[in-house]
């Protein structure tokens, strides 16, 4: 049976938490800054746990999201700025000023058109904002992960018509980048116009991602999960066979890593 807590609990943990008589020290040394990299860290968490399907760590990864929530609320109230309630007040807001449709009675066709119609309405909100800022990018936030940022740039850019029509162009430009990186390898320049050369590589396979509808941060944590599991795999079976992988040639390990491939094609249906 599942156990109930009002929100009030948490808000009064974290306070005692943060009172500098008596509280922790650790929580009271904390400000805005130095708990964003947590932050960040347990929305990871919350989609790791989504990926593995496992609902329990889910449930305790949400409850660290929110403590994230809680603790930012916490110190910007102790700042006088804002409270909890006035973070929850705003995404209600948020959420029926974006909603027409549910709940102020308008309609829309599909879900295509209330796509439209959300993102025109982030857009009216983002000039009143921005303020003199008029640009199609004005907004995006520079604390998203840039894989992140680079999406968020190029949807902004193609919502205005600057966009390849169809996918093929952009394997055109990502073979002409390729390019690029192997002549900087080839030349060897310096760091700094190789790491240049390798970032528009990055940017041209995120715009690659966003034609095919892939989430680039999803297709690249999956392909980090595939390569772990591999990898371990690799290690067991040699351990199996009584064999040093670390003393093998990069075939002879090659040799481990496609059997483990081959063991998961066979387990496929």
């Amino acid at each position: 049976m599942s156990r109930s807590s009002d929100i009030s609990e948490l808000l009064t943990i974290m306070a005692r938490l943060r009172d500098p008589d008596g509280g922790c020290p650790w929580d009271v040394k904390q400000n805005f800054a130095t708990i964003a990299p947590y932050t960040i860290e347990e929305a990871y968490e919350v989609a790791d746990a989504i990926d593995r399907g496992d609902m329990a760590d889910l449930q305790d990864e949400l409850g660290d999201l929110l403590l994230q929530v809680v603790f930012h609320s916490r110190m910007a109230e102790e700042a006088g700025h804002f409270a909890f309630g006035d973070v929850v007040a705003a995404i209600c807001d948020k959420m029926v000023r974006r909603h027409p449709h549910v709940f102020a009675g308008a309609s829309v066709a599909d879900l295509e058109a209330q796509t439209a119609e959300w993102e025109a309405g982030k857009k009216r909100e983002r000039e009143a904002r921005n303020g003199s800022d008029t640009s199609a990018l004005a907004g995006i936030a520079r604390g998203l992960p840039e894989w992140q940022r680079a999406t968020k740039l190029q949807k902004r850019a193609a919502a205005v018509g600057f966009d390849w029509p169809s996918v093929e162009p952009v394997f055109d430009k990502l073979h002409e980048e390729i390019e690029e990186v192997r002549a900087e390898f080839r030349e060897g320049v310096g760091h700094e116009a190789l790491e240049d050369e390798i970032g528009d590589v990055l940017f041209v396979v995120a715009n690659l991602a966003r034609h095919g509808k892939v989430d680039f941060g999803n297709a690249l944590r999956r392909a980090n999960a595939k390569f772990e599991r591999r990898y371990r795999r690799m290690e067991v079976l040699a351990e199996q066979e009584g064999v040093d992988l670390p003393a093998l040639s990069l075939d002879d390990q090659d040799a481990y890593w496609n059997r483990a491939k081959a063991e998961e094609k066979n387990r496929q249906p």
